[in-house]
């Protein structure tokens, strides 16, 4: 159609692997096709086996593809928030030695400024964030393109994570025969979504509840400032369901699914549910108020250790309160076990556009709708993050024609998806250290 582009998100998640296809027209966004395909090579929402995740990735693109009616080649990718590093940067470059005025490559070269930092070798930018430019010591310009001066600043914000999170992001989606043509942390794209004007602008906390881990994570000034992992989500509540009924994996996501509860004292009672028990040949019966207890007994464990470095970092006192989403969020009741553990004022997220009607698509919304609001100095901005040399104007489009698929090579990753016994907690590197850091971060951003 006539001025119109495609955006296309790509969320890599731990049970499923989604993509949504939307159509900009006119400032007007219109979700045009949808594909789901259940993940392969993906642990606690990263790559693990890119060979395995490329092949999910590529089913899921055909499934999105044949809904929509084109040819995708270009994607804009979540990143999770795994050892998310969140920086203040800043840069200055001479434009000349007599005022001229600033052009595009001008607004390059102060970002590359601000950019080089000593990074630890292991990490790497994915997203540079402009606050503000200045030209000759006039302050707050956003777009100082077209103004005359000698002396161009920018102060901002970067997000870092591990190279090896990013790098088998990118190389299992080139396997899939795709571009990224944008790189988004998580909850910087589910911000887009899940949250209104007023919340983004005075402060809230997003918990996004995946399969292999949750996530929380606090944005206010409409930015994100921080953002911790607790390594438990919905396999948790699988698992635990199915070590204490003795039934199999499979049988224990379905009564999660169809009478799951996160309040035993909001459950049916009076109602049982029939479950196959593994060695016995008559299934045994249980309440659903028994099935609840099981779900509410994670679900409490997960929230009381997110509470914990969202307390000392003041967060949990932002006027906008919390958000859930994520596919656990579809749980019954939720709101209520968040509200009392949390104390503050807590919702849900769903978007309702036709056949994305559950949380689980939250991320793939957000994804479209964060690129198709980035601006000229936005683009500019992903294209020196990504080493790009497109132009601000040109945002690549989907074609309706049919894309090659590169030859498959075998890459060798270190897997592991088991998921441990229900009362442990699974440790991350450097976890005690970030939530320490947590205060440091706050003060750095609200000075």
């Amino acid at each position: 159609m006539d001025n119109s582009e495609f955006f296309v998100g790509l969320d890599i998640g731990t049970n499923s692997i989604k993509v949504v296809v939307a159509e900009s027209s006119d400032d007007r966004l219109s979700i045009v096709g949808v594909g789901s395909e259940r993940s392969e090579g993906v642990s606690r929402g990263v790559i693990v086996d890119i060979d395995k995740a490329s092949n999910a990735i590529r089913r899921a693109i055909k499934k999105a593809e044949t809904q929509a009616n084109i040819s995708i080649h270009d994607v804009v990718v979540g990143i999770s928030a795994n050892m998310l590093q969140i920086e203040k940067c800043q840069g200055m470059i001479a434009v000349g030695s007599q005022s001229k005025e600033i052009n595009e490559n001008d607004v390059r070269q102060v970002m590359l400024a601000a950019m080089v930092q000593n990074l630890p070798s292991e990490r790497e930018v994915v997203s540079l964030i402009p606050k503000q430019f200045s030209v000759d010591g006039f302050t707050n310009i956003r777009d100082p393109r077209g103004m005359i001066g000698v002396r161009l600043e920018m102060s901002g914000i970067i997000y870092t994570a591990p190279k090896t999170i990013v790098h088998n992001t990118k190389k299992a989606i080139q396997k899939a025969g795709l571009n990224i043509i944008h790189k988004v942390i998580s909850p910087m794209a589910l911000s887009q979504v899940v949250l209104n004007d007023g919340e983004s602008s005075f402060g809230a906390v997003i918990i996004d509840m995946g399969a292999g881990q949750t996530t929380a994570s606090v944005v206010h000034d409409h930015n994100l400032k921080l953002s911790t992992v607790d390594f438990e989500g919905g396999d948790y509540l699988t698992h635990d369901i199915s070590v204490v009924l003795n039934t199999t994996v499979d049988n224990a996501n379905q009564l999660k699914l169809y009478y799951g509860n996160a309040s035993s004292a909001k459950s049916e009672t009076s109602d049982n549910i029939s479950v196959e028990v593994v060695g016995k040949n008559e299934p045994s019966m249980i309440s659903e108020e028994y099935l609840s207890e099981i779900i509410e007994a994670r679900l409490n464990q997960i929230f009381t250790r997110l509470q914990a470095p969202l307390e000392d970092a003041g967060a949990l006192s932002l006027p906008g309160g919390i958000v859930l989403t994520g596919g656990v969020a579809a749980t019954p009741n939720i709101e209520d076990l968040a509200r009392d553990i949390f104390d503050v004022k807590v919702r849900s997220y769903v978007p309702t556009q036709m056949g994305m009607r559950s949380p689980s698509y939250s991320l793939g919304l957000g994804l479209v709708t964060y690129a198709s609001r980035l601006n000229d100095i936005g683009i500019i901005a992903d294209n020196v993050v990504n080493g790009a040399t497109v132009r601000a104007d040109s945002h690549p489009q989907q074609q309706p024609v049919a894309s090659k698929e590169p030859e498959e090579k075998q890459v060798q990753q270190p897997a592991s998806d088991q998921v441990d016994q229900p009362a442990q907690k699974t440790e991350e590197p450097e976890k005690g250290k970030k939530i320490s850091k947590f205060k440091d971060f706050w003060s750095r951003f609200f000075d």
